[in-house]
């Protein structure tokens, strides 16, 4: 499985589990496209007069070159943002394209990088989520964002909210 998977007994939640929501199974709605090697949806065009470069129906944008992001209202009206951000390094690269928020999890842990924190989670798709992280240095492939931003992200977002990332 990819970055950050947990297996899907564990997305059940139990004992201690503040917050896990998800889409049945390990990414059932993004696992099988992926894992069957299908593209990512190409990127709708960008609104005229948009005041981000994402499609008007996303409710989250991030711009990989500008190392930014933004929440909307999907509608193409910004309610927060822009916040900077840092994203997957060379041979980690953060995925491009339209994407659904999969699951959900406030004090997740990784399971690949000997536990690290990865608080405030919004897994859009297999292994890769908005989360707290460092500003500072490139990701493995998630983005980051500030403790306030990732907080903002984490109470804004809902399972099935579009996401879209651009190059």
């Amino acid at each position: 499985m990819g970055r950050h998977h947990q297996a899907a007994s564990s997305l059940t939640g139990g004992a201690g589990a503040r917050l896990r929501v998800g889409v049945g199974s390990v990414g059932a709605v993004g696992v099988s496209l992926l894992a069957m090697g299908a593209p990512a949806v190409a990127a709708p065009a960008t609104a005229p007069g948009s005041a981000t470069p994402c499609a008007p129906t996303a409710k989250a944008c991030v711009d990989i070159s500008a190392k930014k992001a933004w929440l909307t209202d999907g509608h193409g009206t910004v309610v927060y943002g822009p916040v900077p951000v840092t994203t997957g390094g060379k041979g980690y690269e953060t995925p491009t394209g339209t994407f659904s928020v999969m699951w959900k999890d406030e004090d997740h842990r990784s399971g690949e990088y000997d536990g690290a924190e990865m608080n405030n989670s919004v897994f859009f798709a297999p292994g890769d989520a908005f989360h707290e992280g460092s500003l500072q240095r490139d990701s493995a492939g998630c983005v980051h964002l500030s403790h306030a931003a990732s907080e903002k992200f984490f109470d804004s977002l809902n399972v099935y909210d579009q996401v879209q990332i651009v190059p």
